[in-house]
């Protein structure tokens, strides 16, 4: 039997019991009575009820007799069956405990999913941060890597151009001692031509006057002797005076030579720097020239910055670079650099001003970077047969006039003498020059520093009439340009 059926079969006796003792308690039911025993038979008994007319909303329990055992509830069954039920309210008590727990757990379950999340996202973020600066150390140190390899390549191109500079240092060390012993037998040679002179004339000649003019502008904060011949301390060796550089005076003809590829037009040839000025070419540079009638053009710097521009620069001393102390045919050809020190050529200078009516601009820089210049309203040289004899017209600037008394004067140099001086003036002014007797400027004299130079003779490259013989300049520059 179910545990149910137990439960319904006890309250329906219970309910059946309490109903028998109300029925025998009222007063309407009095009046029935046990039946009595029968023949003894005290085992049996019937009950006979009257019950009024009422709704009955219990059960009630009919008596038909003893059970059997096996059909008998006995207390303990109850006792069971309220063991059953406790334990299972104690069950039931636990898994609502359960429950509560499960319910805590998932709450506490969900506010670990949401930390976890946050700590993920917090995680994710950290990541690219840490990837991001691992990335910009790579790059830093892929660019200290590239530094780190120029500077590699710049000190192994600097070791070699120091081995180069080293290699050069003893070439040059080599010509310079070379120099030195031409330049010893040079003099030696010139005291013999003296010693010989003198024995033909029975005195040594003497030295060609000094200049004696006072010259109207003199370069201020100058000292006026220095113990030494001047050098120049910013080239790598010492040029004593007289010393050359190139070949001798009585080498060969020499070309102009190619200049470096810079401020160069390869356009042309114009007829001269004003028609290249005309052409567009407003860049002072390297032009090619050929004049009329010439045989070949030559380079020339032409000079477009200055005084309307159009002027053919045809002497340029700025550092003693070149030697001009050269003969005949070096200086009728020309020597240098177009760049830098050059001289265009006697024969060049000569075709450029036939063709027209030419001027003259003569530019003088001193030693305290003041710069002064001579015009002349006219110039051009007669031809080679007559010795490349001076023409200039009238004098105007502020450098003073120390050319107008070397007009009508041939071109005089060491080998070939068209001076009015008894000995050749080009010997002792060391250059080639329209000498008088000797004159009044020596531009292409010898390149002293420092401006006031210590000489036997007055060799320097001056201008009389600004700082006198024994001043030499910095820088000087002959030009000529069409008249306009």
């Amino acid at each position: 039997m179910r545990p149910g059926t137990w439960s319904i079969f006890i309250l329906f006796c219970l309910s059946f019991w309490g109903n028998s003792q109300a029925l025998t308690k009222n007063p309407i039911l009095s009046r029935i009575r046990r039946a009595p025993e029968a023949n003894g038979e005290g085992k049996k008994c019937s009950y006979t009820f009257l019950v009024p007319e009422q709704k009955i909303t219990g059960p009630i329990c009919a008596a038909r007799g003893y059970s059997t055992d096996k059909d008998r509830v006995t207390r303990l069954d109850v006792a069971s069956v309220r063991d059953l039920l406790s334990k299972q309210r104690r069950e039931m008590e636990t898994l609502k405990l359960v429950v509560d727990v499960d319910g805590n757990l998932v709450n506490e379950m969900k506010l670990l999913r949401k930390e976890s999340r946050n700590m993920n996202s917090r995680v994710t973020q950290l990541y690219m941060q840490l990837l991001h600066e691992i990335i910009r150390k790579r790059d830093n140190s892929l660019e200290l890597a590239q530094l780190e390899t120029r500077i590699l390549n710049a000190t192994s191109e600097s070791l070699r151009l120091a081995s180069r500079y080293r290699e050069l240092e003893a070439k040059y060390s080599a010509l310079s001692a070379v120099v030195n012993n031409q330049s010893v037998l040079i003099g030696a040679l010139e005291e013999r031509c003296m010693q010989v002179y003198s024995r033909r004339h029975e005195q040594s000649p003497m030295g060609p006057p000094l200049v004696q003019v006072v010259p109207e502008n003199i370069p201020v904060n100058v000292p006026r002797f220095t113990n030494e011949i001047q050098r120049d301390n910013t080239r790598g060796f010492a040029r004593e005076r007289g010393s050359r550089s190139g070949p001798s005076p009585t080498s060969g003809t020499l070309e102009v030579q190619k200049p470096p590829q810079r401020n160069f037009s390869a356009e042309g040839p114009f007829r001269d720097c004003l028609e290249a000025q005309e052409g567009g070419h407003s860049t002072s540079g390297m032009y090619l020239i050929r004049p009329d009638e010439s045989e070949r053009p030559v380079q020339v710097w032409c000079e477009q910055d200055i005084d309307n521009g159009g002027w053919a620069v045809i002497q340029s001393r700025r550092d003693g670079s070149v030697n001009f102390f050269r003969n005949w045919d070096n200086y009728k050809s020309g020597f240098g650099n177009i760049d830098g020190e050059y001289w265009l050529g006697l024969e060049g200078i000569y075709n450029l001003g036939r063709q027209g009516d030419y001027k003259l601009l003569v530019e003088l820089e001193d030693w305290m970077g003041k710069k002064v210049y001579a015009q002349y309203s006219s110039f051009h040289l007669e031809p080679e047969s007559e010795g490349y004899r001076l023409r200039l017209g009238t004098y105007q600037g502020n450098a003073g006039d120390s050319l107008s008394s070397h007009n009508g004067k041939q071109f005089t140099t060491l080998d070939r003498d068209k001076d009015a001086f008894s000995g050749n003036c080009a010997h002792f002014h060391k250059g080639g020059w329209w000498y008088n007797s000797c004159g009044q400027a020596n531009l292409n004299g010898v390149w002293y520093t420092g401006g006031v130079y210590r000489s036997k003779f007055q060799d320097g490259i001056f201008w009389a009439d600004y700082g006198g013989g024994f001043y030499s300049m910095k820088s000087v520059r002959m030009l000529i340009r069409p008249i306009d």
